[in-house]
């Protein structure tokens, strides 16, 4: 008797469960268990009125000084010649490469040198990539193993990767190459030619 009473509870509960199914992809069905709360939240939509916020709106803007994730700004703006020079000085004293020289690094700096950057200074660093010695960029770039670069001090190449050459020859790469890349090519440059 007990099992007829299981297995006639299962047949009417079946039916009960396909009622709550719906053909619709906007339509969740029925909802049997729980306050109806849990099922459908309360929420406001981005431009509608918020009676919680002071200002009555929901979309709210960013606190000031917010950095987003994964950006970290560049202190040293660099937006004419005379202040472009002076930061890259300013860099130059007061940034230093963070990351230790080690063999992963360097091959990480390889590639990304070759990425980014061969293509105008050529792979030995020599400033004879294929833009310049095909003709497509009338200007030698920067020889990266000449004295007065491996005199700069990694702050000052950092700047100028990021900001682009006072000169305006090179543009900036900082919307190109993440940070920690940019000091793995640093380490990448410092190694070639030794």
């Amino acid at each position: 008797m007990k099992m007829k009473i299981t297995r006639l509870f299962a047949l009417l509960l079946i039916p009960l469960m396909m009622m709550a199914c719906n053909r619709g992809k906007d339509n969740p069905g029925y909802a049997y268990m729980g306050e109806h709360d849990m099922y459908y939240t309360k929420f406001y939509k981005a431009y509608s009125p918020n009676p919680v916020f002071s200002d009555s709106m929901t979309n709210q803007l960013a606190v000031p000084g917010t950095i987003s994730r994964g950006n970290m700004p560049f202190s040293y703006p660099g937006s004419n010649i005379g202040e472009r020079a002076q930061n890259q000085i300013l860099a130059g004293i007061e940034l230093t490469n963070p990351y230790p020289s080690n063999p992963e690094l360097l091959a990480r700096g390889k590639e990304e040198f070759n990425i980014f950057c061969s293509n105008c200074h050529g792979l030995q660093g020599k400033g004879d990539g294929y833009l310049f010695t095909s003709g497509l960029f009338p200007a030698k770039p920067t020889s990266l193993v000449e004295a007065r670069v491996k005199g700069m001090p990694d702050g000052e190449i950092y700047y100028v990767i990021t900001k682009g050459s006072m000169s305006g020859l090179m543009g900036p790469h900082e919307s190109l190459i993440q940070p920690e890349d940019r000091w793995a090519i640093i380490d990448y440059i410092r190694e070639l030619e030794k």
